[in-house]
């Protein structure tokens, strides 16, 4: 007995080599590739579309029936290192064994024993490939390991840093790097596994696998940029995308500060080879000029679908919303990952260093020539170096992805490019841009921090957001608030007196003819009776009891990230607001239609929280009834400014129930 408790004691692996196995297999991103959506870790079931046909990872728990768990060493390092199974069956190079054969002995006893000890055994059987014929035929893999495989063990090169080494393993080995930012030859081999001999300057020099383009890594960004990518997944020029949101979730952010900054060294020291694709970033961001961003069609769309996050000077939000300037995936020689996010969306990196995740819409609905214009416009402008999409391009992948049409939906979203076509484009673009920037242009009729789109989302365009679409058909009507008939005119001048805290627009001005003029675009061909789809902010039950303590907590987990933790907003370093604030001197006044708990309840059960889903174009609402209840009755019942003419107000009855005053 004495003697066979000392043997099980000798086989069965510390705990330390558990948790450093532990720690390799997230330098080895084990848990993204062999892991399904929704599946069980390690389990497999994740499809890999290849050129070839569709592979599927294999189940790598210790499950001794369908998993690894009746793996010896021995085996286990066979297939890591030479891509041969357990029952001699040769695996795909979509395995990237020819980058772990690098790995050492000893991280691969470490590994071994986390895979055996330190996972939980799942009942998964693995299924088979869709591989097309003749790659079905396995033993074909034998000739290609003869062809690229060298399984030699990483060699430090005694003329580099102990760092610049580190980093280098990282990168070739267990970080295999190269399977996805190498260039594959016609074997789907990476022309290089690094950095050394004739084709080492392609390693790591970029390629496009499945619609993504995986940048060139050489020389990219700083050390600290690039180890704030890893760690994060966001940068001052970016933020991750497609499968390398997944890369950094599952594995660079769990390196240790020492290995990040290692293979950031070791990435900063790669020359870039002549023609790479490394767009060089400008000393200076450049200002967009007015008629590109107002005059051309790739400009509107981007004003209207794309800057209320990334902004109209593309520089983002902090760590909200990335910067489009100086961004090397927007600027980047193939703009298939671009095409590829604005078409199905995506969502950002989550770590334990930026738990919050942010949406990106997916724009599909968007026809071909849309798409190109304004990403045209986004690689070209503030000091981008991209060149200009074309319709083609963006049909190729929206093909490739196998997308389906988008449905055709009873609201159909006005495009701020159409106005372009009209004799008086220049008066709808000035009433458009007064219904967008309302501070900015209008200062002495705003006395607080408001734009109307700050309510009506996207210039009035989308559904739930209060929009515009229909709305001057309604006008003359009566306004039970006002207790008498009132025009489209009044109308707005009520919105700069008891929204804004401002004071009216002479009706016969120019700019109030320019958004009564943009207001009448946007009506279509509705006329007053009409069912408008989408109007108004949408319904919320009424029955529903707020609770404040709840709402405050809602507020702080969804609304501060945007309207500021005592709900100041966000500011440029102008000063000038990014997002308005939601109570105190600068927000909407106590006669706001916002002010009443239930308006408002409608209206952020609609639409917010922005940023958080990806239905297209805003309109993403992601609050439970209950919640955006709870919230509003926190952020309505906060201070905010006065409005003596309340007194004046429902002369003929009808005051709503939740009404402030």
């Amino acid at each position: 007995m004495a003697l066979a408790g000392a043997a099980q004691a000798a086989t069965e692996p510390s705990a330390d080599l558990v948790k450093r196995g532990e720690y390799l297999s997230h330098l080895g991103d084990c848990i993204a590739c062999h892991t399904a959506a929704d599946g069980k870790p390690m389990a497999g079931g994740l499809v890999l579309e290849t050129p070839f046909g569709p592979l599927y990872s294999t189940n790598i728990t210790p499950d001794p029936a369908t998993g690894i768990g009746n793996y010896t060493f021995e085996q286990f390092d066979r297939a890591m290192r030479k891509g041969v199974a357990a029952d001699g069956h040769n695996l795909y190079p979509a395995m990237p064994f020819p980058s772990y054969a690098k790995t050492t002995d000893e991280d691969m006893k470490a590994l071994y024993a986390y895979m055996q000890h330190g996972v939980t055994p799942v009942v998964q059987a693995n299924r088979p490939s869709g591989m097309k014929w003749p790659f079905n035929i396995r033993w074909g893999l034998k000739f290609w390991n003869a062809l690229f495989l060298d399984n030699a063990i990483f060699k430090p090169d005694l003329s580099q840093s102990d760092a610049w080494n580190r980093g280098a393993y990282i990168a070739q080995s267990l970080g295999h790097c190269g399977s996805c930012h190498t260039p594959r030859g016609l074997a789907f081999q990476e022309k290089a596994m690094d950095q050394s001999g004739s084709s080492g300057q392609k390693y790591l020099s970029g390629f496009t696998v499945e619609n993504w383009h995986a940048v060139n890594l050489r020389d990219l960004w700083t050390v600290p940029e690039t180890v704030r990518f890893l760690k994060t997944g966001r940068n001052s020029f970016g933020a991750a995308a497609g499968s390398m949101t997944e890369v950094i979730s599952h594995s660079t952010q769990h390196f240790t500060d020492a290995d990040l900054n290692a293979l950031a060294q070791y990435l900063k020291s790669l020359p870039t080879p002549a023609g790479a694709d490394k767009p060089k970033a400008p000393a200076v961001y450049a200002q967009t000029s007015e008629a590109d961003l107002y005059k051309t069609p790739g400009g509107l769309g981007y004003v209207q679908f794309c800057g209320t996050c990334h902004r109209r000077d593309g520089r983002g939000v902090g760590e909200i919303f990335p910067t489009l300037a100086q961004n090397s995936s927007v600027q980047s020689k193939d703009p298939v990952s671009l095409i590829h996010i604005v078409l199905t969306g995506g969502n950002t990196a989550t770590t334990q260093h930026s738990p919050r995740v942010f949406g990106m819409p997916e724009y599909s609905s968007l026809d071909d020539k849309e798409i190109a214009e304004i990403l045209t416009f986004a690689r070209t402008q503030w000091g981008n170096q991209g060149e200009p999409v074309t319709a083609d391009d963006v049909r190729k992948v929206r093909d490739d992805l196998k997308l389906k049409p988008a449905q055709p939906t009873k609201f159909v979203t006005p495009r701020f490019a159409a106005m372009l076509d009209k004799p008086n484009a220049d008066q709808l673009i000035r009433g458009m841009r007064l219904m967008v920037d309302t501070k900015a242009l209008l200062p002495n009729n705003v006395g607080d921090g408001l734009n109307c789109g700050s309510c009506h989302l996207n210039g009035g365009t989308v559904a739930g957001g209060s929009p515009y679409v229909g709305l001057s058909a309604f006008f003359p009507s009566e306004a039970p608030r006002a207790g008498k008939v009132i025009d489209l005119a009044d109308r707005f001048n009520g919105c700069f007196k008891r929204s804004m805290n401002g004071k009216p627009l002479p009706k016969d001005s120019p700019d109030m003819k320019a958004m009564i003029a943009y207001s009448d675009w946007m009506r279509g061909n509705f006329k007053k009776g009409d069912k408008v789809p989408g109007r108004g902010t949408g319904k919320v039950d009424e029955k529903l009891v707020a609770n404040l303590e709840n709402g405050k907590h809602v507020y702080g987990e969804q609304c501060a990230v945007c309207h500021g933790s005592d709900g100041e907003g966000l500011k440029h370093a102008d000063g000038s607001f990014i997002f308005p604030p939601l109570w105190g001197d600068q927000s909407f006044n106590i006669g706001a239609g916002m002010a009443r708990t239930y308006k408002a309840a409608s209206f952020v059960k609609a639409n917010m929280v922005i940023g958080h889903g990806n239905k297209f174009p805003l309109a993403q609402g992601n609050l439970s009834d209950q919640d955006a209840v709870d919230v509003s009755e926190y952020f309505t019942h906060m201070p905010r400014p006065d409005f003596p003419d309340k007194v004046k107000d429902w002369p003929k009855g009808g005051k709503p129930a939740d009404a402030r005053y």
